[in-house]
């Protein structure tokens, strides 16, 4: 895709000091866009916002998505032409700790955001971030499509099933005239450098690694399709531009890796541990009394591949490599900056 179409326009980016968000401003901000960042402080210590510096770059407004007021003040003060939803509570084992708070984010916070497009009148293209726990999850060996049943075993799959449809009523409602476009985006788990979180597999492998230890998989042989963090933000990116220009593109869509890409978490490990060296191991640990976690999720991404002509560019070995040399060059003192621009331009060259 040609980034030059997002030369001079407002994006508005929720969730911007998150680990995806950060990633996504800087390759719009790099592009040339008025990037407006909207979200909490960061959510994690070390973050790869405060890192890499993108306070100083693009506008920060500190708020909750929970604020309708707040958001609602950001919209008329920036007049975005294109949004774009990140902001959430991401992590599946924290759903279960706080369920409430989940719901209010990821439900309320998308309902929030819908109003203030809806009654702004200058959005032009919206894209809501959603997820691949979206789907009634049956174990099945075939990927989900766009079509199937929606549900949400977990607190957090079901927040985000509900801001499906959330989404949708609006899209149906108020958004059926075509003046502004609005999709989601139901990516699959991601990797790349500078994920911080607690309760995710490649952060928790960067810690072992960091403390010498061994690292502890809860489910080795859960199945999950993963990719590199660039890969779905350039397609959100793509969502967002073709929508952008007509309207009927607007609808759902699954982003995940291909084949390769839907791989055990032990699978996962080996390649980080092989990528890693320094005779980095996982080991099983119990899951006993351990909240529900799905065993099986892949998806079919024929729709996007079909209709936008995107594809996943870096394979899962790529992947891992990345995320990898990321974390090393942070470790040994790199400028982190410089090493994801570094990533993103061999990504472009990739594509």
């Amino acid at each position: 895709m040609d980034l030059s179409f997002f030369s001079g326009k407002c994006v508005l980016v929720t969730g911007h000091t998150g680990f995806k968000g950060t990633w996504l401003c800087r390759i719009l901000n790099g592009a040339g866009a008025r990037v407006v960042g909207f979200a909490l402080e960061p959510p994690t210590q070390p973050s790869l916002f405060e890192l890499c510096g993108l306070r100083r770059e693009i506008e920060c407004v500190t708020g909750d998505v929970r604020d309708y007021g707040a958001l609602y003040t950001v919209f008329h003060s920036f007049k975005p032409d294109i949004v774009i939803h990140l902001a959430a509570q991401p992590i599946v084992r924290e759903s279960y700790r706080n369920p409430r708070h989940t719901m209010e984010t990821n439900v309320m916070g998308t309902v929030n955001l819908l109003e203030c497009a809806r009654e702004s009148g200058f959005v032009r293209s919206l894209v809501n971030v959603t997820t691949d726990k979206v789907y009634d999850n049956r174990e099945w060996v075939w990927g989900y499509r766009e079509n199937e049943k929606l549900g949400g075993h977990d607190p957090y799959s079901g927040s985000k099933a509900c801001s499906e449809i959330v989404t949708d009523s609006y899209r149906r409602s108020y958004f059926a005239d075509g003046l502004t476009a609005v999709s989601t985006a139901r990516a699959g788990n991601v990797i790349g450098g500078g994920d911080f979180a607690g309760d995710r597999i490649i952060p928790d492998c960067v810690r072992a690694a960091q403390a010498g230890e061994a690292i502890q998989l809860r489910n080795p042989n859960s199945v999950r399709p993963y990719q590199h963090v660039l890969d779905p933000l350039y397609a959100y990116l793509l969502i967002a531009q073709r929508q952008y220009e007509d309207g009927s593109f607007a609808g759902a869509y699954n982003v995940g890796p291909g084949e390769s890409g839907c791989v055990t978490t032990g699978r996962l490990c080996d390649l980080f541990c092989a990528a890693w060296g320094e005779d980095l191991k996982w080991e099983s640990a119990s899951a006993a009394n351990a909240p529900h976690e799905a065993g099986f999720l892949k998806l079919d991404c024929s729709k996007l591949r079909d209709k936008l002509g995107w594809r996943p560019v870096w394979d899962i070995e790529t992947a891992v490599k990345k995320t990898a040399e990321w974390t090393k060059g942070w470790l040994f003192g790199r400028d982190v900056s410089a090493v994801m621009d570094e990533q993103i331009k061999e990504f472009q060259g990739d594509v």
